[in-house]
């Protein structure tokens, strides 16, 4: 394939936001935040529950096409492939409020579960959002169910669907919690499978990986993965579709069977165009499909898209997605005429098929909104927590101290599996916190000026780790000023952190598969947190911590980048993970600075 671009070095700085300057400038309803790259519906109507989504730039028309009345309210669109920042979700989530909550709707991989999660305890920590979900779209049937144990399936362009139901519900007023019904419902029934020529290519990236002119590829994603089978010599037509059915359609797969079919359900049937197949082909393989879904499966699809949903760049393939409604109607207590409905439902959005906007770029255009995400949520004076002044700032100095020393051990051990980052990180976040504790943000005792002041240092952390402790922190925010409110002033103070960060813990594993014996951070937070529950004594947590983190030395890496990352023999015999041995760090120095 081709690899020559109209810009082949810049696509970083200049693609995406001429992109989205553009799509903005076409569109009179639609503006534009251009230094977080945040589209938004500017006639969304707090009324309705509000819906964003986002992810890598290159996937277009998702999902920044996808705004607009009875779509999306908002999108954040990262770099291309790359997930967007906490910061950039949480202006999407800012610009465009919503009195009944707010849901985002993502793709489940790693980075924008971490990012958007991050971004959903912001929202709740900040006042942004009174109920706030995430909602990961896990319709790729490719690797299997043995495979993805942990981190759940892939999402492909089914999601879209997910989207357009959900915009109908959000225009036609129901509930958040109905949304999230109806969204999850959705989502477990939807099974889609990917086939590709040839990677796509990305301009200012040299590809490593070729594939034979003899080849087709089965399972591809939508991110130059390799794919999980490689077919050659080249396959016909109808055997490439029959097998690429069979993956998504036999109820009897242990391993991809999870949507089951009859002759009587309503079934919407989706064909999407990685980027790179032509309008004609791309039409032929969807009548292809429709006929071996008739005669081999016996499914009729009640209503077909077929087009591009969900790119890949330039990608030369295609994905096939079902969605059982009926299956989804019956889990959701609606119908599925309703659901059909609300596929259906008129939308504004640009890049919807079927619908034209016949605005003019002459009309006057409502103001972009001033959005200021750095705003902290408010603490009634009678609910706020303190402690002796000298005794906060002792504690966290000498965690940050700790965490300082610790620096060369964790940058040579992450050398060995990790990108060598984790070290720079927890020093970085660590003085610029003594920064702020030496500007006096502990001075009156606040247990949440401190906290406040932490998660912002945080967010500039970056990495996995940095949204680890970010996702952790907020919600130990928002549960603290829960577990506030409900105890008296005599209440010891341990009692309110204790349940606090258990309740945190809970929501920080809504965000990510890594549990004790993963050879994470989680290893030493688990054990640590429910350790604090249940003794209410710190020195005992601290130990637990320490047996957790000498424990992570004999661990097989069964999480991140580590986990498939090839490791010389004996290399990394020894050696603790390091962001599990940063927290213990961490935990030692608050015990220590509290004595």
């Amino acid at each position: 394939m081709s690899t020559k671009h109209y810009f082949p070095e810049t696509a970083v700085n200049t693609l995406v936001p001429l992109a989205l300057k553009a799509l903005v400038t076409a569109n009179p309803a639609l503006s534009l935040i251009e230094d977080q790259r945040v589209v938004l519906n500017s006639n969304h109507n707090p009324a309705h529950v509000a819906l964003i989504s986002g992810g890598g730039s290159g996937h277009e028309p998702a999902w920044s096409g996808y705004v607009g009345d009875g779509l999306l309210s908002a999108v954040a669109c990262g770099d291309i492939f790359a997930s967007p920042s906490m910061k950039q979700v949480l202006t999407a989530v800012a610009s465009v409020p919503s009195d009944k909550g707010t849901i985002l709707l993502i793709t489940n991989y790693t980075g924008d579960k971490l990012h958007f999660g991050l971004a959903a305890e912001r929202a709740l920590a900040g006042g942004f959002s009174k109920k706030c979900a995430v909602l990961p779209a896990t319709d790729d049937v490719s690797i299997g169910r043995s495979k993805s144990t942990k981190v759940g399936r892939r999402g492909l362009a089914g999601n879209v669907i997910t989207m357009k139901i959900l915009g109908g519900a959000a225009a036609k007023e129901y509930s958040f919690e109905k949304c999230v019904e109806i969204g999850k419902a959705v989502n477990e029934q939807l099974v889609s499978i990917g086939s590709a020529l040839d990677h796509c290519h990305v301009p200012g990236r040299q590809n490593h990986d070729t594939i034979d002119d003899d080849v087709c590829v089965v399972g591809a994603g939508i991110h130059n993965e390799p794919g999980a089978q490689r077919i050659s010599p080249f396959p016909s037509v109808e055997d490439l579709i029959s097998q690429l059915l069979k993956l998504i359609c036999d109820p009897n797969d242990p391993e991809r069977g999870y949507v089951k079919f009859s002759t009587s359900d309503e079934v919407v049937l989706l064909i999407n165009n990685y980027g790179g197949i032509s309008p004609l082909e791309l039409g032929a393989l969807t009548q292809e499909t429709l006929n071996q879904l008739d005669t081999t499966w016996k499914i009729l699809p009640t209503k077909i898209y077929s087009g591009a949903f969900e790119t890949s760049l330039n990608g030369p393939g295609f994905s096939i997605t079902l969605c059982n409604i009926s299956a989804a109607a019956s889990n959701s207590q609606t119908s599925p005429a309703e659901l059909l409905t609300l596929l259906g439902a008129h939308t504004t959005a640009p890049c919807w098929p079927n619908v034209l906007s016949n605005s003019s770029t002459k009309e006057p255009r409502k103001a972009v909104p001033d959005v200021d995400v750095e705003q902290k949520a408010s603490v009634d004076s009678s609910q706020d927590l303190k402690i002796e002044a000298g005794l906060l700032e002792k504690s966290i100095r000498t965690a940050c101290e700790k965490a300082i020393a610790s620096e060369p051990d964790l940058t040579r051990w992450d050398m060995v599996m990790g990108d060598g980052d984790c070290g720079e990180a927890v020093k970085g976040v660590s003085e610029a916190t003594l920064q702020l504790l030496d500007s006096g943000i502990a001075r009156s005792g606040s247990i949440y000026e401190v906290l406040y002041a932490i998660i912002d240092a945080v967010d500039a952390m970056g990495g996995t780790l940095g949204a680890i402790f970010g996702i952790l922190l907020a919600a130990f925010a928002s549960s603290l000023q829960s577990q506030s409110q409900t105890h008296s002033s005599n209440t010891p103070l341990i009692d309110i952190l204790a349940p606090a960060l258990t309740s945190a813990v809970t929501s920080l594993k809504q965000h990510t598969g890594a549990r004790v014996g993963d050879r994470t951070v989680m290893d030493v937070l688990l054990p640590f947190a429910e350790s604090l529950d249940r003794e209410r004594n710190l020195e005992k947590a601290v130990k637990e911590a320490e047996r957790a983190a000498e424990g992570t030395k004999g661990m097989k890496p069964g999480f991140g980048r580590a986990s498939y990352v090839s490791v010389e023999k004996g290399e990394g015999d020894g050696i603790p993970d390091p962001g599990a041995w940063a927290l213990y760090e961490l935990c030692k120095g608050l015990l220590e600075g509290s004595r």
